[in-house]
């Protein structure tokens, strides 16, 4: 258990290399993909902030939706996070997986998050 742990970090840490190489100034659209729950953030790095934020632990998306453990509900939202990043003024971000590999839920919020009106 230790070294899956291990290697999970490791392969965030070279994500996140390679992400701070090609960011010029845009934020990243951060993802956490758990079991049962998905969650998206768009975080400014410069000033340390978040700026928008979607999660399948929201009120709102809880009475509507069954499970927080499917692409439905990854695409929900991604386009949430979106939405809510139009709003607060940012359209182009980085797409930061984290140790995920991008398929299933994180490929479907990320294609999403791109139909909304981000660009990365």
């Amino acid at each position: 258990m230790a070294t899956a742990k291990k290697a999970m970090d490791l392969r965030k840490v070279r994500v996140r290399k390679v992400l701070k190489a090609r960011e010029n100034g845009r934020p990243r659209l951060s993802v956490f993909r758990s079991s049962k729950n998905i969650s998206a953030q768009i975080i400014d790095d410069v000033k340390g902030h978040t700026l928008a934020s979607a999660s399948t632990l929201e009120k709102a998306f809880i009475d509507g939706k069954k499970t927080g453990a499917n692409k439905d509900a990854a695409t929900a939202i991604g386009k949430l996070v979106a939405e809510r990043a139009v709003k607060a003024g940012v359209k182009d971000v980085v797409f930061d997986r984290g140790s995920y590999i991008y398929h299933g839920r994180v490929k479907a919020l990320a294609e999403a998050a791109r139909e909304a009106g981000l660009k990365f």
